[in-house]
């Protein structure tokens, strides 16, 4: 049987499929299409007040593509994970190839959050995060986030909601509309690196939507 490879990966979110393992040791990839598909709309992320005012301490540092690599060990870090070695290798030359992307969270020289996904046209594929102290992944989302607006992205794909997407803005929509974002989002091209972005702190915690 013909090598998985990063170009087909690639060829499946353009078809608006994913994949998934069973777990870390598993030999075979599932391929997934949700009938209800998780997003974040870029213009409702949900910062309460008290994440709101972590954002804007000045005892952690956020970097895009630093650590790829770390970022992806911190996600399948955990006792269940879907990220198998075949797929952790993919998202590597997936990187290597300036398709897979990772902000990463750090403090004290320790990196303790981040979040990984893949930029194709103008739709981001959010596949994972972590978190190893008190609202790493929130921090690493709204960076995120604030990037994907600023680069023109369209669509924020989360794969599935979870409750703790929801209390942040992600929602659930049709797979028929899904696809219908996804088409719209691949007809354009974004950025996740932007010219001249260099935000501040406050900006961050100020997105479009604030709840208590």
């Amino acid at each position: 049987m013909r090598r998985l490879t990063a170009d087909d990966l690639l060829w499946a979110y353009g078809a608006g499929i994913f994949p998934m393992a069973e777990a870390r040791d598993a030999t075979d990839i599932h391929w997934v299409d949700p009938r209800r598909r998780g997003i974040i709309p870029l213009g409702g992320f949900h910062i309460s007040r008290s994440l709101a005012r972590r954002l804007r301490r000045p005892d952690y540092a956020v970097t895009l593509n630093a650590d790829f690599a770390g970022v992806l060990a911190g996600c399948a870090a955990r006792e269940n994970t879907w990220i198998s070695g075949q797929i952790a290798a993919l998202y590597l030359e997936l990187h290597r190839k300036g398709a897979a992307h990772s902000i990463e969270v750090t403090a004290e020289g320790r990196l303790v959050g981040g979040v990984y996904g893949v930029a194709l046209g103008r739709a981001f594929f959010g596949e994972s995060m972590f978190s190893g102290m008190r609202d790493g992944s929130k921090i690493a989302l709204a960076w995120l986030v604030h990037r994907l607006r600023a680069g023109g992205f369209r669509l924020f794909d989360t794969q599935f909601l979870t409750p703790h997407l929801a209390s942040l803005g992600g929602r659930e929509i049709a797979r028929a509309e899904y696809h219908r974002l996804l088409a719209a989002a691949l007809e354009g091209e974004a950025r996740i690196d932007p010219p001249g972005y260099a935000p501040e702190r406050h900006s961050i915690a100020q997105p479009s939507s604030q709840t208590s």
